[in-house]
C-alpha cells in the first residue's frame, strides 16, 4: 500500500538535555553549560520523524495527566500526527529522560524512565487494531513492555501490514518474537546484547544479521553510526554510507530519525537499500541539531542531501 499510512507504538518521554563537558562521578556535582527541555521518547520521535517527511502518521501510547503528557499532545497537533489512541494513565506520570551530551564530541548518556508508556497494555493496542489494520507500516520499540510490543507486531502480522522493529533499549526477548519482524533495526550494541556476543563493525554486523536471519527476521539493518548501515536478508547483502550533513552537535535521537525515515520509504514502496538510504540522510541531519523530536529534518531538507551526494 504505497503512501499508506504508518502507525507506531511506543512511548513519549519529556526530554531534559544537559550539555557538559564530563559525565559526573557518583557523588560529584559538575558545571554543565546549557539545558532544554523538549519532546522526547522512541516511539514518538519516530512518529515526528515519519510525519515531518510527510506520512500520515498514527501514534499509540499512554500519556500521564500532566505537563509532560500536554507537552506531548501539542507536539501531535503541531506535527500533524493522530492521537486518537494516545490513551491517559491517571495513576501515572508521563516519562522523562535525563540526557548528559558531551559539549564537544556531541555524545550522550541517557537514563529513561518510561512512566506511563509501561502502563500500555495489549487491550489498548486491540483498541487501535482498526488504525493498524489500515496501515501499511507498523513499527514498535522496547520502551512498552514486551508483550505489548509483540502483541502489536502479531497483530500487524496478521493484516499483512509491514512490521518493523526497533529493539531498543534492548532486553531479553522470546524467540517466537523474531519471525513477526519484517524489518529488525538495532545498532550494533542491542544487536550485541539480543545475541549475548560483541558486533563490531561490517563484518560483525554482518554475521549478526546472520543469527537474526536464522531466528526468522525477514530484513536485518544494523545501524553502524558514523559507518551507516548494513542490510542483509536472504538476497542481497549492503552497506550503506552515512551521510555528512554538517558538524555533529548531538547524536541523540539519530536512531529515530533513522526508523522513521525508513518507514516512510517502506510505506512509499521503496526498495530496502532507497529506505535506508533515506534513513541514513535523515539521521545525518538530526545529529547537526540539538535536541530529539526538534531535530527530525523535513522531507525537502531530506531530499536535498540526497540529491547533494548523488
Amino acid at each position: 500500500m504505497p503512501g499508506g499510512r504508518i502507525t507506531i507504538l511506543g512511548t513519549f518521554v519529556a526530554d531534559l538535555a544537559f550539555r557538559a563537558g564530563e559525565l559526573p562521578a557518583w557523588g560529584q556535582t559538575i558545571l554543565g553549560t546549557e539545558f532544554r527541555l523538549g519532546p522526547g521518547g522512541k516511539g514518538s520521535n519516530q512518529a515526528v520523524a515519519a510525519a515531518r517527511l510527510g506520512a500520515s502518521v498514527s501514534f499509540i501510547t499512554r500519556l500521564g495527566r500532566d505537563a509532560f503528557g500536554e507537552l506531548a499532545r501539542n507536539t501531535y497537533r503541531q506535527e500533524g500526527i493522530d492521537a486518537e489512541f494516545c490513551f491517559e494513565a491517571l495513576d501515572c506520570a508521563t516519562g522523562a529522560s535525563s540526557i548528559v551530551v558531551h559539549a564537544v564530541k556531541g555524545e550522550n548518556a541517557i537514563v529513561v524512565v518510561p512512566g506511563s508508556g509501561l502502563r500500555l497494555t495489549v487491550e489498548d493496542v486491540d483498541c487501535a487494531a482498526g488504525r493498524i489494520e489500515e496501515s501499511a507500516v507498523f513499527v514498535t520499540q522496547l520502551e512498552v513492555p514486551v508483550p505489548v510490543a509483540e502483541h502489536g507486531l502479531e497483530l500487524a502480522r496478521g493484516f499483512g501490514v509491514l512490521t518493523i522493529f526497533n529493539p531498543a533499549p534492548a532486553v531479553p526477548l522470546p524467540e517466537r518474537l523474531y519471525a513477526l519482524c519484517d524489518y529488525l533495526t538495532p545498532n550494533e550494541s542491542e544487536a550485541a546484547a539480543l545475541l549475548g556476543r560483541p558486533v563490531r563493525g561490517i563484518e560483525g554486523a554482518r554475521d549478526a544479521a546472520d543469527a537474526f536471519l536464522a531466528k526468522g527476521v525477514g530484513n536485518v539493518v544494523i545501524t553502524l553510526g558514523a559507518r551507516g548501515a548494513l542490510i542483509r536478508n536472504a538476497s542481497i547483502t549492503r552497506h550503506v554510507p552515512a551521510f555528512d550533513a554538517g558538524p555533529v552537535v548531538e547524536t541523540t535521537g539519530a536512531g529515530d530519525a533513522f526508523n522513521g525515515a525508513m518507514a516512510v520509504g517502506l510505506c512509499e514502496g521503496l526498495d530496502v537499500v532507497e529506505a535506508t538510504r533515506l534513513g541514513c540522510a535523515a539521521a545525518g541531519i538530526s545529529v547537526t541539531r540539538y535536541g530529539t523530536a526538534p531535530a527530525m529534518p523535513t522531507r525537502p531538507e531530506v531530499n536535498a542531501l540526497l540529491q547533494k551526494t548523488a
